[in-house]
């Protein structure tokens, strides 16, 4: 006779797989007998009623169970983050300099910098954790916070089907801002470097002159074949921060009337605008997720901390020796305050609006890809047309970035509004909130207590930053069309 005994596991509050019913099915007919007879009852002796997660998952590594179309190599994916970054934003640091100080802008840029760098690598190894407890090779940004959500507090896991739907929102805003700030940019420089040569045309008609190229590009379907694209622009911005770099230091940098800290209300324009250059949260998961060696992405000499650092380093440069070189008077880009030699200047200027048109499909990638695998793609799925869909959507979402950017065709503003908007959130504020709550119920005593003072510490600052940044944005925003 076999007797068969079943149990129910389910995970308790300490993170751990616990035992909470098991029992033998009473068959007569097969000779058992539950209650009298407990002599002829077989007792299944469990060795272990508890089992740590931990050990639980030990057996599967998500990066060994990923299956990519189309994988990146590190030095690709290298290429893709220093793209993603080295945009518009590096080009608005002296700007920003010019609201900070260049004693306080220096040191703040550092630490924002270090502070992205921390973030977003919780970020990744949170994921790499829900990866191992759901037994999923890879997660989405949304997704993972809804995983976290659900892992965390109790208070906290009726919020985690509207997770998604948030960061979505957030990720679309911030990757369409930047593309509108990558419209508005491109426009402007070919309007200041060819003014001399046409008749005067409104920075509009510029918009409109580049609009079906910007269409055609996006229509490029996966990353793996945006590397080209990378390359390209890459090439050319470092030759235009080479020129750049020597209209800066052709004469002799004087300090006088730079000011060390600037007025404190215009500082969350600089926080924006840092915020909008050095942060790449956007592109992070997809770039992460289509590797073909994951693992060398949070290497301590990986793709991110050598990406991150180089980032850095050239923010805090460009930005420092721009404003002592231009001062008050430069520009929301430093291109538009380039003088003497003119066909050098407008070289630059030519460059850099083709590198940063061959950046925008990268960050448009990222809420063409929420928009339709996410919404419209599931909905689709007995349609015969649907890659004539996907075009669509691809087209329709350029032509709202077109839309907005000469509905708003104010550069600085821009990127300080989407910064401090967006990227409070997405780049502080809810990867603290993944890591305390995926890490909720795995650490105690004074590591936890330390883990969630950090993560506070960063939800809170990301609030202020969204919060005042935002305002100040908009309200100047309203006083230029005023």
């Amino acid at each position: 006779m076999v007797l068969i005994f079943y149990c129910t596991v389910e995970r308790s509050e300490d993170n751990t797989l616990d035992v909470k019913k098991w029992s033998a099915p009473t068959n007569n007919q097969n000779g058992y007998e539950s209650g009298h007879n407990r002599s002829k009852i077989y007792v299944l002796e469990l060795e272990e009623k508890k089992k740590s997660v931990q050990e639980y998952e030990e057996d599967y590594n998500p990066y060994d169970h990923r299956e990519v179309e189309h994988p990146t190599t590190s030095f690709e994916t290298l290429l893709h983050l220093l793209k993603g970054s080295l945009g518009t934003g590096i080009l608005a640091m002296p700007r920003a300099f010019h609201n900070a100080g260049y004693v306080l802008g220096a040191v703040a840029t550092v630490i924002i910098g270090l502070l992205c760098t921390y973030c977003i690598r919780i970020l990744v190894t949170s994921q790499y954790e829900l990866c191992k407890r759901k037994r999923v090779p890879s997660l989405t940004y949304p997704a993972t916070a809804e995983a976290a959500l659900q892992e965390g507090p109790a208070p906290l896991r009726c919020c985690s089907k509207a997770s998604i739907h948030v960061i979505n929102v957030f990720l679309m805003v911030y990757q369409l801002g930047s593309c509108c700030v990558y419209t508005v940019f491109v426009a402007t420089n070919l309007e200041m470097a060819l003014k001399s040569y046409l008749p005067e045309i409104d920075v509009r008609l510029y918009m409109l002159a580049i609009l079906l190229p910007l269409i055609l590009v996006n229509w490029i379907r996966n990353l793996k074949f945006l590397a080209p694209c990378s390359t390209i622009a890459n090439c050319i911005t470092f030759v235009s921060f080479g020129i750049i770099l020597y209209y800066i230091l052709r004469e002799p940098l004087s300090f006088e009337d730079r000011v060390p800290v600037g007025k404190v209300q215009d500082f969350p324009l600089y926080f924006g605008t840092v915020l909008f250059a050095l942060e790449a949260i956007g592109v992070i998961m997809p770039l992460e997720n289509e590797m073909k060696k994951p693992r060398t992405f949070i290497k301590t000499f990986g793709v991110l901390n050598f990406g991150m650092g180089a980032i850095v380093v050239l923010y805090t440069l460009l930005g420092f020796l721009g404003y002592i070189c231009y001062g008050s008077t430069v520009g929301g880009s430093i291109t538009f305050s380039l003088g003497e030699p003119q066909i050098l200047a407008k070289s630059v200027q030519l460059l850099l609006a083709l590198a940063i048109f061959f950046t925008h499909p990268i960050q448009c990638y990222v809420a063409i890809d929420i928009a339709w695998n996410n919404y419209i793609s599931p909905k689709l799925e007995k349609n015969s047309h649907k890659l004539v869909w996907e075009y669509f959507v691809r087209t329709s979402l350029v032509l709202l970035t077109f839309l907005l950017a000469v509905a708003i065709p104010q550069l600085e503003l821009f990127i300080s509004l989407f910064g401090a908007l967006c990227l409070s959130g997405l780049g502080l504020a809810f990867p603290a909130i993944i890591q305390m709550c995926t890490f909720w119920y795995t650490y105690e005593g004074t590591a936890k207590f330390l883990m969630v003072a950090k993560n506070m510490s960063l939800v809170l600052f990301g609030l202020l930053g969204l919060v005042v940044g935002t305002y100040t944005s908009l309200r100047d925003i309203i006083a230029t069309f005023s």
